[in-house]
């Protein structure tokens, strides 16, 4: 393995030139392994000549708002956030630390946040251990005590950090009686107490909040950090946390010059930048004391090809500590947007998606480097407390939708993907087309198993030609077997035998109109299906739940269906919105229907509940619909977002307060508003 920050003169040479691999190559091993700057001039300059390869007269971009969308002309929605398992089962034993309790409540059974694998937790509105449920909303971090069913805690964000976070995108993770806030402030807005309305704020920098939960809860450690946070995943008291940063440069547009004089200008101010402006800035405050992260030349390090346009740092938090120092972030050469983490090793991937799309809808393709349709990936070893370790990196064709594309197993990474087709729309319209960059005619799928080979994640088989003229709705792995959903006007399910790695096959296929868009395994061979119906010509008509038996992968068939007319789900693009409890063979899944609006009721233009549903071995039944009271802050009911169980108690959360039902007959036990 290769340590970021160690130096690799031992490696093979590597240049900062475009590889040049068509569409089905995997770039060869020296392309992958990493290479550390040998000094600060070196760092400075080969990070200048990079960007001032990409830079264009309006800086790094074609201009704020740009969208990628599909041949078609719709853009892509937002990928659906991560789970893969069913909540956790079982009892739980609570740890104990000097007399004070930090697990979980001894012999409950809970579930915990719906996430991809096993194990590793992933960062949501709503956490529990047994005993109480956390969640945060609206910038505040609520505590809610289970077996009294009532507010035990709360904590404002905005008033304790005095920051403007009530409109920040925010969740957490937990452990014991620690529990780290992720302010994302994706898009920092301002929030003016005399006017009562946002404003937008200064540059966003994402914050994380080491919050202490024994007592009052209240902020022990801060830490602050420079671009946008990507992921987190947790594995026991250890938090990776994956952010990715822009080298703070300003290209300030002068509409009397030309784009060429834009140009020359941008490569100019690139020239005088220092290597500050590209290092990300960490700040950890403790104890009303802030002190810097220091970031050396020799930390960073860089694949062969890059832009010099992002960095990815991963930080390492020890959740059982009473502060966020950072000892020797890892930082890459790199962008990511896509994160993956079965507890002993972490990916993160890349679509090159946004430079295929800047140099299609630019005019001055002459003389820039052709990029590939492709989707990059790195590898860290986390099997260790220590930061992690790049392993291996590489390269697939297209794109992936989102975390569940990807899978180890076996040693082994499956990856699924869609190359688009031959013409890519912009914000602007059809893109240029760019006859160096080979494309398939129209877009199709694949899933490529690729192999650990001497630094680089090397292609040892695939499955491709999967629907054609579509794209990929959902993934699922399990195991040895995989599962891929396209559409464009019917629902292809495909079954695929991943069981040897070199000749992965296509075993089964299923048509059925309209799509999932997320998968869940329900055992015994079955498969939940959640995403939405459609006519025959692809206009989709409501939430659709169903039950697929897989058990003949030859012969894949749907059981069952469940269908809400013209509603749409959370859990449709963030699995985190799904709940299945397997004791109770119960599913529940947050909708929102639309209501025809009268004048008795001319606030309320949807019904928003959660409704539940009994899965059986062969078919769906409906149980109820839960709705929560009608919000007096609001005026109407606010939409339930997540479900989780404790005992037989099942809980529903929306940002109005937790409701507490009887997991059986769905009778109320208690209402816990926000207020």
């Amino acid at each position: 393995m290769i340590a970021l920050g160690m130096s690799l003169s031992l490696l093979a040479a590597c240049t900062d030139e475009p590889m040049g691999s068509t569409v089905g190559e995997v770039p060869s091993g020296a392309a992958w392994q990493l290479v550390a700057y040998e000094s600060c001039q070196d760092a400075i300059e080969s990070l200048r000549e990079a960007a001032k390869s990409v830079v264009g007269p309006y800086g790094f971009s074609d201009g704020p708002g740009f969208l990628v969308a599909e041949m078609d002309g719709s853009v892509l929605p937002p990928a659906p956030g991560a789970p893969e398992r069913a909540a956790g089962t079982g009892e739980m034993t609570a740890a104990q630390d000097g007399g004070r309790q930090i697990g979980p409540a001894p012999g409950r059974t809970f579930s915990g946040t719906n996430t991809h694998e096993s194990g590793v937790d992933e960062p949501d509105i709503v956490k529990t251990d047994g005993r109480r449920i956390v969640t945060i909303s609206g910038g505040v971090l609520r505590v809610t005590d289970a077996a009294t069913m009532t507010l035990s805690a709360f904590l404002n964000l905005t008033t304790a950090t005095k920051e403007p976070v009530r409109y920040s995108p925010s969740d957490l993770l937990l452990h014991g009686d620690h529990a780290l806030v992720l302010l994302h402030q994706a898009y920092p807005v301002e929030y003016n107490e005399l006017t009562d309305l946002p404003r937008v704020g200064p540059e966003p920098r994402p914050k994380l909040l080491l919050v202490d939960l024994a007592g009052q809860p209240r902020i022990i450690s801060e830490l602050t950090v420079d671009g946008r946070l990507v992921d987190a995943r947790q594995s026991g008291s250890l938090a990776r946390v994956v952010v990715r940063s822009s080298p703070r440069l300003s290209f300030p547009y002068e509409q009397q010059s030309t784009e060429a004089e834009l140009l020359e200008r941008n490569r100019k101010i690139i020239d005088d930048a220092e290597l500050a402006d590209w290092l990300p800035r960490i700040e950890v405050t403790t104890g009303g004391r802030t002190e810097p992260t220091e970031i050396g030349c020799s930390d960073v390090s860089r694949p062969a090809e890059f832009t010099g346009t992002s960095m990815l740092t991963i930080l390492t938090i020890d959740l059982t500590r009473t502060d966020l120092q950072q000892t020797s972030p890892s930082v890459l050469v790199a962008d990511g947007d896509t994160v993956y983490s079965n507890g002993q090793s972490l990916y993160v991937a890349s679509d090159q998606r946004w430079r295929l799309a800047w140099q299609g809808s630019r005019g001055d393709l002459a003389g820039r480097p052709a990029v590939e349709p492709r989707t990059e990936i790195y590898k860290f070893d986390t099997s260790g407390p220590g930061r992690p370790e790049f392993v291996a990196g590489g390269a697939v064709p297209g794109y992936l939708l989102n975390q569940y594309a990807m899978s180890e197993w076996d040693g082994h990474l499956r990856v699924a993907t869609t190359t688009e087709g031959d013409r890519l729309l912009s914000r602007g319209g059809p893109a240029v087309p760019d006859e160096r960059v080979q494309r398939p005619a129209e877009p199709e799928s694949a899933v490529y198993v690729l192999a650990e080979r001497g630094g680089s994640l090397v292609k040892v088989g695939s499955v491709t030609g999967l629907g054609r003229g579509e794209r990929i709705y959902a993934v699922r792995f399990i195991g040895a077997l995989g599962y891929v959903v396209t559409f464009r006007q019917t629902d292809p399910l495909y079954t695929l035998d991943l069981s040897t790695p070199t000749a992965p096959r296509l075993v089964g296929e299923l048509k059925i109109a309209g799509y999932s868009a997320y998968l869940h395994p329900a055992g015994q061979g079955r498969l939940i299906g959640v995403g939405q119906d459609a006519t025959d010509t692809g206009r989709i008509t409501g939430t659709q739940v169903s039950l697929f038996d897989v058990g003949d992968l030859a012969q894949p068939t749907r059981l069952a269906q469940y269908h809400l007319s013209g509603a749409h789900s959370e859990a449709e693009f963030d699995p985190h919105a799904f709940l299945y409890w397997p004791a109770e063979a119960l599913l529940v899944v947050p909708v929102q229907a639309p209501r025809a609006v009268t004048f008795e009721n001319l606030r309320e233009r949807a019904v928003s509940g959660a409704v539940v549903l009994r899965v059986g071995t062969a078919g769906i039944s409906e149980v109820g619909f839960l709705q929560h009271p009608e919000s007096p802050l609001f005026g109407t009911r606010m939409p339930i977002r997540r479900a989780l169980v404790i005992d037989q108690t099942l809980w529903t959360m929306s940002e109005g307060g937790l409701m507490a039902t009887d997991i059986r007959t769905l009778a109320r036990l208690a209402w816990v508003p926000f207020e």
